[in-house]
């Protein structure tokens, strides 16, 4: 028996299992690497953050991506060889990182690889009536797992798709075995580039989650701050603090036909960006918005459009909104968001067992790489069980 196959085996009845979340979305920030201790499985999960680090990309990396992301047309050679060579570079932060932290690499059970999304086309967004949903993430397992020694599994989205879904949002099973309570109403927010949630209301089955992308979380602010202010993103929300926001624009923005769809749903920067905002200007008839301005009114956008979404879950009693990604760092969204939601409603950063606002979307695929090894069929309802490919080294 091939030695890899003997150790997936093995590993699927160990008491607890050591695995590398790997996580990077779609502000193309960097490699986010959560390194987990999981036991059980399903609702039974118990998962400990053992260590976690974001490994920035430098701007040669961010460069090298963005001439594929979110491009309808694309060098087919170059996103060929992209493919490999994202794989290869996450295998060389991961080596780097774990040497950093003491850990050989035997200590580590399984890596959990989310991939590098460069273009989202649920089927609302397409125009060819004979293909179905599609999404695409780049940086082969293959190589991953040949460059690090480890196991690794990836292309989690991929199932989803193949089982009739979206491909997104993928968060509900782990946050389900995680958060999953019978004692409150919880909200999983992630403001990511996109904003997506997971509601489990008091004592909820994995049956009764409601997960939807909502809308746009930081892509377009993040867009707009990197072409007129030749920064990242705006630090804190000091941007948006300095403007005032353009009820026009506003309007024309909360408008989309995305944004009155009912969940779920799924979105990606291919809709929410700058030609987007630009379309919106024009509907709104205002061509005298300052550029503060207009970033405080991406930032109220942002939290409207969660804030809306909250409230049509029509939940009676409180609730708990437990942010993550980068969006729970602006200290305008998060105010925006709290004066928008009632009094019933408490909004914090996530902290909990060392899954925080920075490491909750890698833990998340960690938990997913957990189930793919050990899941029973008693443990989950297989159609929200979203298993990956598993990839051997040499």
């Amino acid at each position: 028996m091939n030695p890899y196959i003997q150790s997936l085996y093995t590993l699927s009845g160990k008491s607890e299992r050591i695995i590398l979340g790997l996580m990077s979305g779609t502000s193309l920030d960097g490699l986010d690497l959560a390194l987990c201790k999981i036991s059980g499985n399903g609702a039974n999960t118990q998962c400990e953050v053992l260590a976690f680090s974001t490994v920035d990309y430098d701007q040669s990396t961010k460069n090298t991506i963005l001439e594929v992301f979110a491009k309808k047309t694309v060098d087919l050679q170059f996103l060929t060889l992209l493919n490999p060579w994202i794989g290869e570079l996450h295998a060389k932060i991961i080596n780097e990182q774990l040497e950093q932290w003491g850990i050989d690499s035997k200590e580590i059970d399984l890596i959990a690889s989310h991939g590098q999304t460069i273009y989202h086309s649920p089927k609302h967004f397409h125009d060819y009536s004979e293909f179905n949903n599609a999404t695409l993430q780049l940086g082969d397992g293959d190589h991953i797992a040949v460059n690090t020694g480890i196991i690794t599994i990836s292309d989690f989205r991929q199932k989803h798709i193949a089982a009739g879904y979206e491909g997104a949002p993928l968060a509900q099973y782990g946050d389900y075995c995680v958060f999953g309570s019978a004692d409150s109403n919880t909200v999983l927010l992630n403001i990511g580039g996109i904003a997506n949630f997971t509601y489990i209301k008091t004592g909820a089955s994995l049956d009764d989650l409601v997960c939807s992308d909502i809308g746009p979380g930081n892509t377009i602010m993040d867009q707009f701050v990197k072409t007129h202010f030749n920064e990242d993103y705006d630090r804190d929300g000091l941007i948006a603090a300095s403007g005032q926001v353009n009820k026009q624009l506003l309007n024309s923005l909360t408008s989309s036909d995305f944004i009155n769809q009912p969940m779920p749903k799924t979105t990606g920067p291919e809709l929410f960006n700058l030609e987007f905002l630009e379309n919106c200007l024009k509907s709104a008839n205002v061509t005298d918005v300052s550029k503060p301005d207009i970033i405080a009114t991406l930032n109220m956008f942002t939290a409207q459009t969660i804030a809306d979404h909250i409230k049509a879950l029509k939940t009676t009693g409180n609730i708990d909104v437990l942010v993550s990604g980068g969006g729970a760092h602006n200290r305008v969204l998060m105010k925006n968001l709290e004066r928008l939601l009632s009094e019933n409603v408490r909004v914090e950063k996530l902290n909990f067992n060392g899954i925080n606002a920075d490491s909750k979307e890698a833990v998340l695929f960690a938990i997913l790489a957990n189930e793919c090894v050990c899941a029973d069929n008693d443990s989950a309802n297989q159609d929200n069980l979203t298993l990956g490919k598993i990839s051997l080294p040499l």
